[in-house]
């Protein structure tokens, strides 16, 4: 841990960016005059997106300015800190644009090891159209706000077996050639529900679902995901069991079934 800052100041300081995030995204959610562009990789962007980062690496400048920074639209930044925040201004763009309210800003910290090993110490994901935000450090928990209410302490699930698991999924893009073993893990599952995104594992934090799995991932679609997914009780990987947001896909567990669900798709 860093000398400098403690870990409930970068908690506060996750928080205090989503809500400035909320407020610039709910002010253009269901605009009439949003901007849409498309990016290199043929995904969309809307002017809420670049908003709203600019205003969060314009914050962390000021209050942060020896952390790193890793964001969706602009870059890295000082990415070999020994800390960085990682931010995904709008997850879910797809969903912005249409007037769907699953969509989110995903911030996490990232902090380097003593081994050289990097990890994410604090994460929040903060869905205002949906009102709804959830947030974790390292040792303290998982939480969930509900409305701006009092926050909730949540954990995974304890369901054991896959016949009585709930499973939920964005699409059946991406799994390439393991779409097949997908289709039956999905099977042997008591119930499935395509909802994706971020959304998807932080059911599984709380508890209501049991897994969630993408096959195709960013880092920024997944490091606040994967400290509150594990300070739930959960375990979150890639696709090959390699742990943390680092491997190009993500898979969120209550645990209790993580092997089974990894020899299922391996």
């Amino acid at each position: 841990m860093s000398a400098k800052y403690s870990l409930e100041s970068d908690l506060e300081l996750a928080l205090e960016l989503a809500s400035i995030a909320d407020e610039i995204t709910m002010a253009r959610y269901l605009a009439q005059d949003l901007v849409i562009t498309t990016k290199p990789d043929n995904t969309p962007v809307t002017d809420a997106d670049r908003a709203t980062e600019e205003a969060l690496r314009k914050h962390l400048a000021i209050v942060r300015p020896t952390d790193g920074l890793v964001g969706e639209e602009f870059g890295n930044e000082n990415k070999d800190s020994a800390r960085y925040w990682v931010m995904d201004p709008i997850d879910g763009t797809k969903n912005f644009m249409r007037g769907v309210p699953t969509w989110a800003t995903l911030i996490g910290l990232v902090e380097r090891q003593s081994d050289g090993s990097e990890k994410v110490i604090v994460g929040t994901v903060s869905a205002p159209a949906l009102s709804r935000r959830w947030y974790a450090s390292t040792g303290n928990g998982a939480f969930t706000i509900l409305n701006g209410g009092k926050p909730r302490q949540i954990s995974v699930s304890k369901v054991s077996e896959l016949s009585n698991a709930s499973i939920t999924y964005s699409d059946f893009q991406g799994w390439s050639d393991r779409l097949t073993k997908f289709h039956k893990l999905i099977a042997d599952c008591t119930r499935s529900r395509g909802l994706g995104d971020f959304w998807s594992h932080m059911l599984v934090a709380e508890g209501a679902v049991d897994i969630a799995a993408e096959p195709s991932l960013a880092l920024w679609d997944m490091a606040a995901l994967d400290i509150i997914v594990r300070e739930a009780g959960g375990t979150f990987t890639n696709l090959t069991g390699e742990a943390g947001p680092f491997g190009g896909s993500g898979i969120s567990t209550n645990t209790l079934l993580h092997s089974k669900v990894m020899a299922a798709l391996n």
